[in-house]
């Protein structure tokens, strides 16, 4: 059990108590019993629930505090707990307690910070999504940091997690990728063929173009233009398609699942989904098209399904892909991470979820803003390359897959972000990135080094961890489980970079102050424990991050 909860519990329980033996009125819990203070003065762990309850038991905080303390048992990891002004009680964990930690994390090993918070319940995170029509940019690197590492937390915390990338293979734009395509090949040979009106005008076509000419000659100019624009451009997207799992390969993401659009109408969900709306009264005809009927859910416009040429609007494809997610898949809960410029669209999509019948607490939308890149104080506007947009393989190529993690991880997803390359690329104690993963090279270093001593802790004991470096160490390590327990259930993975940071200061702090082989036999054993547990808890925030664990830098 998470150690804030059971703490909760011991609260509520001291409350329960007071309130039976008439030392206090009964009035409504409040929520967030127990958190971390800021100030680490202040214990462990804290309450404000006297200050919360005062009014509602017309009575001084302090009083209250005072009252519940005494019934709040110590043992176990608690070794103090003490009222603090104006109305605040504060726990400290037991000394004991927080060394035999070492030897629970060394158990654990791999596994440890795993919770049991979403056992049972199956979780789609959907993220990137960008239709296959032209390559990947910084802004969908930062989507596909936050949607994986989001995905990797909630495996931790125990739910069953399925990693989605839906992408658009039907409809007007995939036409127009269609001709745009057939253009620059025929424009290649000579051809005076223009590129379609709000046509895809990008370098990286030109050079899609120039490999379907190397490798097929001028196979496509031989056929009826129709027949030659369709075949070649099903070639081109399942090209862009290839390139786009390898950007994301670059970044380490992997997928579960890459969702066609064009399935939703050849399986049949897009019929079964419309159908269900009319079933339920929220499909209206008017004006020649057809309509979801948002205003009576409070938008303030109904939104078109269907236009007037008959054909299907993007909306109503997302209708039949939540459809699919919740009726036919039944996901308990579905995640959808989007870009700033689809801010629009989470109001429509709520609205859907609740004319299908699911819950609103079922459907999250994480919207992450835009990236801009920096290099020497100045803002980098586009590629070196093309003059065009700086692309997603640009910036890994640069700065490498674990400095894009991580700094597309540390900044909240609603905050606009900047990019600093130079910070990034640096090796230097300044990056995070670099102080954060010499920290665990630092700690192979240190157990290679006992190995060919010859020296082992099988038979050490963490008694003897008694400096404040060494507990303050300890006290950041066991923190783990409780933040993967609270970032699934926030749905906020950068906490994590905050935390590797904060882990990772911690031991370099110990470090400096305390040396780990020393001729000292039992307290060499104990601090080569407790490096060699760090060493597990922060492989593991690296791995959940989706970054690199090095042994040697």
């Amino acid at each position: 059990m998470i150690l804030r909860d059971t703490i909760a519990d011991l609260v509520t329980g001291a409350l329960e108590q007071a309130q039976g033996q008439g030392l206090l009125p009964t009035a409504p819990l409040p929520e967030k019993l127990v958190e971390r203070p800021q100030n680490p003065e202040h214990g462990d762990y804290a309450t404000s629930m006297p200050l919360k309850l005062a009014r509602a038991m017309q009575m001084p905080p302090l009083e209250i505090a005072e009252r519940l303390v005494p019934l709040i048992p110590l043992g176990g990891a608690l070794a103090q707990v003490e009222v603090a002004r104006p109305g605040f009680i504060n726990f400290t964990l037991d000394a004991g307690w927080l060394r035999r930690q070492v030897d629970a994390i060394l158990e654990a090993g791999e596994r440890y910070g795993a919770t049991d918070t979403g056992v049972g319940q199956r979780v789609q995170v959907e993220f990137v999504s960008v239709n296959p029509t032209g390559p990947l940019h910084v802004g969908h690197a930062r989507g596909a940091v936050i949607g994986s590492a989001l995905a990797n937390v909630l495996s931790a915390a125990g739910y069953d997690v399925v990693r989605e990338y839906y992408f658009n293979d039907s409809g007007s734009q995939m036409e127009r990728f269609y001709q745009s395509l057939y253009a620059r090949y025929a424009q290649g040979f000579g051809r005076d063929v223009d590129l379609p009106p709000d046509g895809y005008a990008g370098q990286y076509l030109v050079d899609l173009a120039d490999s379907f000419r190397s490798s097929d000659g001028d196979r496509f100019l031989q056929l009826d233009r129709e027949e030659a624009t369709s075949e070649l451009g099903k070639l081109g997207i399942a090209r862009m398609m290839e390139m786009i799992r390898e950007d994301v390969r670059l970044l380490r993401v992997d997928f579960d699942v890459w969702f066609s659009e064009a399935s939703l109408y050849e399986h049949g969900q897009f019929d079964r989904a419309m159908a269900l709306l009319r079933e339920l009264g929220f499909v209206v005809e008017r004006d020649g098209a057809v309509w979801f009927a948002s205003t009576t859910l409070g938008e303030e416009q109904d939104k078109v399904l269907i236009r007037r040429t008959g054909m299907p609007t993007y909306f109503a494809t997302d209708v039949a892909y939540h459809y699919n997610k919740f009726i036919e898949r039944k996901f308990d809960v579905v995640i959808n991470v989007l870009g700033a410029d689809h801010h629009g669209h989470v109001a429509q999509m709520h609205s859907l979820v609740k004319a299908l019948g699911v819950p609103a607490e079922k459907l999250s939308t994480i919207v992450h803003q835009m990236v801009t890149l920096k290099r020497q104080d100045e803002m980098v506007r586009a590629s070196k390359r093309t003059g065009a947009v700086v692309t997603l393989r640009e910036l890994v190529d640069e700065v490498g897959a674990d400095a894009c993690r991580y700094f597309f991880l540390a900044r909240s997803p609603d905050a606009h972000m900047e990019f600093d390359l130079d910070l990034a690329a640096s090796q230097s104690q300044e990056n995070p990135v670099y102080y954060i993963q010499y920290a665990h090279a630092r700690i192979a270093g240190i157990l290679r080094q006992a190995q060919e001593q010859g020296l082992s802790i099988e038979e050490a004991s963490v008694q003897a961890l008694t400096e404040p470096e060494e507990v303050a160490l300890i006290r950041r390590m066991v923190a783990l489980p409780e933040l993967v327990d609270s970032m699934a259930r926030a749905q906020e993975p950068h906490h994590l970079a905050h935390y590797a940071l904060d882990l990772a200061t911690a031991f370099h702090m110990f470090y400096d102050r305390c040396r780990v082989i020393t001729d000292d036999p039992a307290l060499t054993g104990a601090r080569l424990k407790l490096v060699t547990a760090a060493k597990v808890v922060l492989g593991r925030c690296l791995d959940l991050m989706g970054m690199t664990a090095p042994e040697r830098m």
